[in-house]
């Protein structure tokens, strides 16, 4: 009796002892929305109406880029809620909530925020990416792509990517080419260049995907249906980890060795080795459902929640 007793209390014991916990955190003026690393910055987009940057070392907030909040429907003003944040050399790309439920886009330089477009263009961007320095990349909740050009104001290309609700999209490290997820479980290809369709993956994910992340030839997503799916494009294969919850966030280290993905309704994160397979260990104290899963290195990763905390991990 004492013995079962002993080990009913050790169990727990046990499995809380296999979770791994944060290195350090960050703290976010809001609930964070997106997430970027980029040249020791660590710049996190909020439902606080702005974006923080921190210091990757310090962990030390030391900018934060504010934009207007807006009038809700009762015609108070409200936070205005940061959708992703993206940065080529000096421009910091922000995409924000903005009236009737359209969306507008700002670009940060030089101490400066400069409107590109707001509500007034009618559209409900759902992701934005720097392309080039005078191109950005424009998701529509409507599931279509938009190359927009910064300095003309006008459309490059705009095209429908299927008749499926948009999820998320990565851009390739040269950005030559974006692979789109929606709710149809299917995963789009194309070319940046002119938006044409290059390649289909289909038949793995069986309900929608809540993102995709592309790193060095290999994609991976977070499902609904509990699949983290793994594509090798240079072998043309694909398997997928099934998960006994739904798969909210996913990332990929830079090498696109090393999968991360939010495992459970704990909000833990689960590595695994692409290749193998094998599992690298399970990483918790994140208290909300996760959002984004960001590797710094093949040795470190971030990952935020709706919560403030930004959590810090080392892979070993």
């Amino acid at each position: 009796m004492k013995l079962l007793l002993f080990l009913t209390f050790l169990f727990p014991l046990l499995l809380s002892a296999e979770i791994k916990e944060p290195l350090r955190s960050f703290t976010s003026s809001g609930g964070v929305v997106d997430l970027l690393y980029k040249d020791g910055r660590l710049y996190s987009a909020t439902n606080a109406s702005c974006v923080d940057i921190f210091d990757y070392k310090s962990a030390k907030l030391i900018k934060k880029i504010e934009v207007e909040k807006i009038e809700d429907f009762m015609g108070d003003l409200v936070d205005s809620k940061v959708y992703s944040v993206d940065v080529l050399n000096e421009k910091i790309l922000i995409l924000s909530q903005d009236r009737q439920g359209f969306r507008r886009v700002h670009i940060n330089q030089n101490e400066k925020t400069k409107l590109l477009f707001d509500y007034s263009k009618s559209l409900t961007v759902s992701k934005a990416k720097f392309l080039d320095e005078n191109t950005v990349l424009l998701a529509l909740l409507s599931n279509e792509l938009i190359s927009y050009d910064i300095k003309n104001g006008s459309i490059n290309w705009m095209i429908q990517v299927s008749g499926a609700k948009f999820s998320d999209f990565a851009l390739d490290e040269k950005k030559e080419r974006v692979v789109v997820a929606d709710e149809s479980g299917d995963l789009k290809i194309h070319s940046t260049k002119d938006g044409k369709r290059l390649k289909l993956l289909s038949g793995q994910n069986l309900d929608n995907v809540f993102q995709v992340d592309y790193k060095n030839n290999v994609i991976a997503t977070a499902g609904q249906d509990r699949r983290a799916v793994i594509y090798d494009l240079k072998a043309d294969s694909s398997y997928y980890i099934e998960s006994g919850f739904l798969i909210y966030s996913v990332g990929l280290s830079p090498s696109g060795k090393i999968v991360g993905y939010a495992s459970d309704e704990e909000n833990n994160i689960s590595l695994v080795e692409v290749s193998t397979k094998n599992s690298l260990g399970k990483f918790g104290a994140n208290r909300m459902t996760l959002a984004k899963i960001v590797f710094i290195n093949e040795n470190e990763f971030l990952a935020a929640s709706d919560d403030r905390v930004i959590n810090l991990y080392s892979v070993k």
